[in-house]
């Protein structure tokens, strides 16, 4: 299937461009702006997207593609900072602009024969974000305006370019679906519609490929993306597969459970299951101060499963969950020597154990790994898991972890999950957990005094963590959850709710 390539250029937004095309059933790879050309040249794509950035195409240290970029002869799309060079390259110019655009603007179009605007409305607004501007230029034609901008769109149809100054990317312009469809579709010509489940043959086909008759190490962690990433390679290679699940005692009420019933017997996956709560503990104990904790229990994590690992004889391959937007942070748009993140989804371990990765998912966006988890079948109580933190609920127990803390905080976050479950709101809200706090408050139950312990609920909406808000819950909900948790928990008499966004907060507390 043909595919659309994006340059990143190091704009916030160049995941949001990728996501929203495959969101239309069009294949779309992120590649790094200075990629050669006939490495892009090799994909064969059916087109190319600059994407924005932060950069100013006039300045001599301003990020540039490999020139032959310009002659694939495959129809371009400059977005903000990719339209400035598309403009710069045939001949225009750019400066900085006499009022710098941010926010929206009310776009009008100009030409409404321009291909790009197929069937979108001729005023819309749009979200800007941008200092410098086109002033002139010498073969592209102007396709739109705002107030503050004469060339808000641009085209030159000879060569099948086309250029906009705003984000069609950003869900605030309002048609920007349309305009992206527009181009991928009928300017590019992509017919067929991709799936993330389209790409399960040919990665199965791939695994086989790689590992052969050797064995295939696996972490799981109880979440989406390490269980469906077993899946994969389990229906790739079968009894070859060998999951190690670590049970560090920290974990939710029933996650253990839901492991080795769905993938273990259901599915029929080799799960050893090493149950290194008691070891957990004993490090933990005394320990108060949040990344000393997270030191602790990645450090035993570690030592757990290696020590599980080398019992595997014939291991050549460690599985991961790696999703793209890992493999996109992993790579610079700066240049090859510098690099934004250095990604491992398990800590440590490929280096330690010196195995050969196997990762199913690394083309994959969260949301895509879920869709393809449920077209291969997977059980819903699986893909609907929310976020779950590594060190567990030691990070949601503020101050010392003690096993007495850690039953109170699962009973409490149990009825919470419950709650949230029998109201629909698992489904709404991004993350909601309960936190333990180090402090006991004054409360009266049953005419008595009471000095127990207080609870922090937290909810919040987001769409990959980066951000968030927190959720607006329906008062019923909430005390709904509270009331139970007070009634049937002894040791609890106060319940918060935490209405801090982030930033300036985190999600965790901790």
């Amino acid at each position: 299937m043909k595919e659309i390539i994006v340059l990143d250029f190091g704009s916030q937004y160049t995941q949001l461009i990728a996501r929203r095309l495959r969101e239309l059933g069009v294949y779309a790879e992120i590649a790094p702006f200075h990629t050669p050309a006939t490495e892009i040249a090799a994909k064969t794509p059916a087109g190319v997207i600059l994407s924005g950035g932060p950069s100013s195409v006039h300045e001599a240290a301003s990020p540039r593609p490999d020139k032959g970029i310009y002659a694939l002869g495959v129809p371009m799309l400059g977005i903000c900072y990719g339209m400035q060079l598309m403009a710069a390259e045939s001949g225009g110019k750019v400066s900085p602009a006499k009022k710098r655009e941010y926010g929206f603007a009310q776009v009008k179009v100009k030409s409404k024969s321009c291909p790009l605007f197929k069937g979108v409305k001729s005023n819309f607004k749009a979200w800007m974000s941008h200092g410098d501007g086109v002033k002139q230029s010498a073969s592209m034609k102007i396709t739109a305006n705002t107030s503050d901008s004469d060339f808000a769109a641009v085209s030159d149809a000879t060569r099948n370019w086309y250029g906009v100054q705003f984000h069609p990317e950003v869900a605030h312009t309002e048609e920007g679906k349309k305009i992206l469809e527009n181009f991928a579709r009928g300017i590019c010509g992509v017919k067929g519609r991709w799936t993330p489940s389209s790409m399960l043959d040919e990665t199965i086909k791939n695994i086989r490929a790689q590992v052969g008759d050797r064995q295939v190490i696996c972490g799981l962690s109880g979440g989406v993306d390490s269980s469906v990433a077993a899946a994969i390679i389990h229906r790739a290679v079968g009894k070859q597969l060998h999951c190690i699940f670590v049970d560090t005692g920290l974990l939710r009420d029933g996650d253990r459970d839901r492991v080795e019933k769905y993938l273990g017997r259901e599915l029929g996956i080799s799960i050893k299951t090493n149950d290194a709560s008691a070891l957990f503990l004993k490090r933990l104990a005394g320990v108060s101060e949040p990344e000393k904790k997270r030191k602790i229990i990645g450090n035993t994590f570690i030592e757990v499963f290696d020590g599980e690992a080398k019992k595997i004889k014939g291991a050549a391959f460690l599985a991961q969950g790696t999703l793209y937007p890992d493999v996109i942070e992993s790579i610079s748009v700066l240049g090859p020597s510098a690099t934004i993140k250095s990604h491992h989804n398990v800590g440590g371990l490929p280096e330690k154990m010196k195995l050969k990765l196997v990762e199913p998912l690394r083309l994959l966006f969260k949301d895509e790994v879920r869709s393809l988890g449920k077209s291969m079948g997977l059980a819903d109580e699986v893909l609907s898991v929310q976020p779950f933190p590594g060190p567990g609920l030691a990070i949601r127990i503020l101050g010392e972890v003690t096993k007495e803390r850690l039953t109170l905080l699962r009973a409490a976050d149990a009825i919470a999950r419950e709650e949230f479950r029998l109201s629909g709101w698992d489904r709404k809200a991004w993350q909601s957990f309960v936190v333990l706090l180090p402090i006991k408050s004054v409360g009266v139950m049953g005419d008595g005094r009471t000095y127990e312990h207080t609870v922090v609920l937290r909810s919040v909406d987001s769409s990959d963590g980066m951000t968030a808000d927190w959720t607006r819950l329906p008062h019923e909900l909430m005390r709904a959850i509270s009331s139970r948790i007070v009634s049937e928990l002894r040791g609890i008499n106060r319940v918060a709710y935490d209405i801090t966004s982030k930033p300036p907060a985190t999600i965790e507390w901790e």
